[in-house]
């Protein structure tokens, strides 16, 4: 029987991000998604064909400061989620992942649904840089390009 888009989202990220292998990665899980949401609506974003998700992007607003001590490596990225407070000022976002299925990708999905959610956390929040830790080639020209076209600085770990 064939997977579910949902389900095969759900390898993707394990085989991805080896989370469970790693204490100091973001372990998303349904409670960790309602925080970023709360934190701002698009923190969370995800591309629907009809048939369930081919793609999800998480951003996480938070601080210069958080992101000067991630970057120094004196912050792990679960800390990043952790130490960023509700209702603060933001300004810095934290491109913390983007998947896509294999048959939906090089179609501009990832992309698109980041630079939405950058401009919609920017109308709230001055932000002044982007920064990544790029788990793949991929993850790291995106995220160049994105932000060369959101006009930002993007700091790489």
């Amino acid at each position: 029987m064939a997977h579910s888009n949902f389900e095969r989202m759900i390898k993707l990220a394990e085989e991805t991000f080896a989370v469970k292998n790693d204490p100091y990665q973001l372990d998303v899980d349904q409670n960790v998604l309602e925080r970023l949401q709360k934190i701002h609506p698009s923190s969370v974003s995800e591309y629907d064909d009809g048939n369930g998700p081919v793609a999800w992007v998480l951003i996480i607003p938070t601080t210069i400061e958080l992101m000067n001590r991630f970057l120094e490596n004196k912050i792990s990225e679960k800390e990043i989620y952790e130490l960023t407070a509700m209702g603060g000022a933001y300004e810095a976002l934290y491109l913390c992942s983007a998947m896509v299925l294999e048959e939906h990708r090089r179609k501009g999905i990832a992309k698109r649904l980041a630079i939405e959610a950058i401009c919609n956390i920017r109308k709230i929040h001055q932000i002044k840089s982007l920064f990544v830790w790029a788990f793949s080639k991929e993850g790291d020209l995106g995220s160049e390009e994105i932000a060369l076209l959101v006009n930002l600085p993007l700091l790489k770990k």
